[in-house]
Parts: structure tokens; C-alpha cells; sequence
């Protein structure tokens, strides 16, 4: 549930079958207590890990899911894939600090259309294997791991639905490898060409702080920080998400469930803020979603030759925004740089949703599903209601 008020210029979001992988000696995750001390994995390079026990995922709300695994170097990718086997691919990437939950109410309306429908969590989050050291996580690192699990599970013409760090990765393995995907359906996302790091390196990483929520304050209800294009709150940018990245990396109160809740118009419920938790039942599991945020400065000379690609990519390519993100991300700016840059992009039904913030997959899942089904279908049903404004 939400907590109090606070300013709205500090809410920002960026723009996140295998072996055991640990050893005989580890422990069998559905016999490990979810609040048991948890056990230090290494890989055979000697890379330190944990797992996720199984117990802390019992009962989720409104997630029946099966979960499958890809080892990749040791290292198991979580992902679980619904609807029919020999259907188009249904490809969905989620950001951080957010996993395959975030898609809960997507996925059985994409199933029941026919779709095989998969949903990925990246290293670190979600039910993946997280090393427990931040330098064991990169910008690269996640796109390789991103493209090499394509090709372990055989995948051709995806059609990809990503939002938030999902864009910045999917994008990028898009970008320079365009003859994999059918069709892409950005949320809230982009990805950008920087020549050097935006965002000073947070200090001492690894020393935990009691810092102030930022999000402690934030209404159930959004107000609305829109009208049309034009923000109603001044914000800094740059400041705002210097702040988000020493939060994320050092604050003992960061949680997930808090960065949901007030990224979304809705009021979650407390069984789903306790979803978005479950993976992290302790700090030692957080490495990954703690660094994410600061993976921005790993993105000069990672991202130009991506973007060129993605600037000749000539098949659909659909932008669903969020019409409340109060973040740096949801300017309708973001959204028509992707529309006015790719040529797959013109003569989309582009769409602002009024009633979604930053996950607006939570806020309207359904929705953006129904969406995506008439994009691959070709039903001529949707519409949109944003018209970009391009140079």
C-alpha cells in the first residue's frame, strides 16, 4: 500500500531444463526456507552466487506459472513461456527492479490468442541466479546473456514487448540483430548514444546507508503530471537520477515493492508488492538490482552501432506509453524519438495511456496485451492518440 506525499521531482525510473549449476554440496532450493541464511554458490570460474530458494515463491498472487531455466555460463536464466508451442513468439523483456511478474496480466490474453508467449528474467532479478559481486554485472553482460538465451531456446521472428531497462537491453540486441525480430512494441523505453558516462559513479558501493526513502511519501492515487505533452512539475533530470542510483545502490530501505508502487497510477494490493519482493528476502540477493541503475555509464560505445541498425529497421515498430510517467522516460520527447528515428515506426497507431505511470504494464496489462495482439495480427482494430512531433 502507498505511504504519504512526496515531491514528485524525485520519482525517476530510466531509463531493469539446466544443471544445478552450484555443486553437489548445495542445498535443494524446494527444501530451503525462504528466510534461511542464504548459500554461497560458485561456478566452475569461480564466480560467487545465490539462488533464489523456491519456498520464497509459494502462492504468489495471480502467478501460476512454471518456471524454466537456461544455464548460461553456470549460471541459470529464469524464464517462463506459456500458450501454443509452434505460435508466433511472444517475447517479453521487464526493467528494474522489476521481474516476470510485472507481465502477469499479459501473458494469458497473449496465450489464449494463440502466441508462445515468454517472459525472461534478466541475471540478478526475478527467479535468475544473482552473483552476489556488483562488478558481475554489465550493460554487455546482460545484452550477451540477452542474445545467447535467444539462441539457446531457438528463437526467430520474435516479437518483442519491452519497457525500461528491457528496451535499453532488448533494443540493443535488435539493433544488431534485426533478422530476428518480426515486430517491436516499446513501453516507457529507449536507447540512447552517449559518448561518455552521464551520472557521476556512486562511492563506496558496497557500504550500506540509512538514507530517507524516496518514495515514502508517494499518493495511492497519482495525481496527474501531464497535460497533453507538457509536464506539470519541473524536474532535474540529472539530479533526480544521480539521487536514484546512490538510493538503489546503498540505501537499506530500497525494496522493490516501494519503487513499484509509486511508479504506478493504481494502488497495488500488498499480496503483489510482496510478488515483486519475493526474489530479494534478504540484501545479500540484491547486487543485481542494485547496480542496474548505475549500468547507464556502461553505455557509451556500447549503443551506436545498435542505433544505426534500429534506424534502418523497416518492419512494425509500435511505441505504448505510459501518460503519467512522472520519470525521465515519459516525456512525450522519449516516445517521438523513437517514433520519428526508426522507419518502422511511421504510421503506427502510437498511444499515450492516460491511466499508467512508469510499470504501466501493471496498470494496464490488459490493455497493452490487447494491443500487441492486433499489432501481430494485422486486425486493423487499433487506434492510437499521439501524434509525434518530428523535426
Amino acid at each position: 500500500m502507498r505511504r504519504k506525499l512526496i515531491p514528485w521531482i524525485v520519482l525517476v525510473f530510466l531509463l531493469a531444463a539446466c544443471s544445478d549449476g552450484g555443486g553437489s554440496s548445495a542445498p535443494v532450493e524446494s527444501t530451503q526456507a525462504c528466510d534461511d541464511e542464504p548459500f554461497l554458490r560458485t561456478t566452475a570460474d569461480g564466480l560467487e552466487f545465490v539462488r533464489t530458494p523456491d519456498s520464497c515463491f509459494q502462492d504468489l498472487a495471480a502467478w501460476p506459472y512454471q518456471t524454466r531455466y537456461v544455464e548460461l555460463d553456470g549460471l541459470r536464466q529464469a524464464y517462463v513461456e506459456e500458450g501454443a508451442s509452434d505460435g508466433p513468439v511472444v517475447l517479453l523483456l521487464h526493467g528494474q527492479p522489476t521481474w516476470s511478474y510485472l507481465y502477469r496480466t499479459m501473458i494469458p490474453i497473449l496465450a489464449d490468442a494463440g502466441f508462445r508467449v515468454i517472459a525472461m528474467d534478466h541475471l540478478g532479478l526475478g527467479r535468475s541466479d544473482k552473483p552476489t559481486d556488483i562488478a558481475s554485472y554489465s550493460y554487455l553482460g546482460h545484452s550477451d546473456r540477452l542474445l545467447r538465451f535467444l539462441e539457446a531456446l531457438g528463437l526467430q521472428d520474435i516479437n518483442l514487448f519491452a519497457q525500461d531497462w528491457g528496451s535499453v537491453i532488448g533494443l540493443r540486441v535488435a539493433g544488431l540483430h534485426p533478422d530476428l525480430f518480426a515486430r517491436i512494441i516499446i513501453g516507457d523505453g529507449r536507447l540512447r548514444v552517449l559518448d561518455e558516462p552521464p551520472y557521476p559513479e556512486v562511492q563506496d558501493p558496497d557500504v550500506s546507508e540509512d538514507l530517507p526513502s524516496l518514495f515514502e511519501q508517494v499518493p495511492a492515487q497519482q495525481p496527474s503530471l501531464y497535460r497533453g505533452c507538457l509536464r506539470l512539475f519541473p524536474r532535474n533530470d540529472a539530479e533526480a537520477f544521480t539521487r536514484w542510483m546512490i538510493y538503489a545502490m546503498k540505501a537499506l530501505s530500497f525494496h522493490p515493492s516501494e519503487v513499484v508502487e509509486a511508479g504506478t497510477w493504481f494502488d497495488i494490493p500488498e499480496e503483489d508488492e510482496a510478488a515483486y519482493d519475493a526474489p530479494y528476502p534478504s540484501r545479500a540477493y540484491m547486487a543485481g538490482i542494485r547496480v542496474f541503475p548505475s549500468l547507464v555509464n556502461d553505455l557509451p560505445g556500447a549503443t551506436a552501432e545498435a542505433r544505426l541498425g534500429l534506424e534502418a529497421f523497416e518492419r512494425p515498430f509500435l511505441t505504448i506509453w505510459a501518460g503519467n510517467d512522472g520519470g525521465g522516460l515519459g516525456g512525450c520527447e522519449i516516445q517521438d524519438e523513437l517514433i520519428c528515428g526508426i522507419p518502422g515506426a511511421q504510421g503506427q497507431p502510437h498511444v499515450r495511456l492516460p491511466e499508467a505511470s512508469h510499470f504501466l504494464q501493471d496498470d494496464q496489462g490488459p490493455e497493452i496485451a490487447n494491443r500487441i495482439v492486433s499489432l501481430i495480427q494485422n486486425d486493423g482494430l487499433m487506434t492510437g492518440n499521439h501524434q509525434a512531433q518530428c523535426d
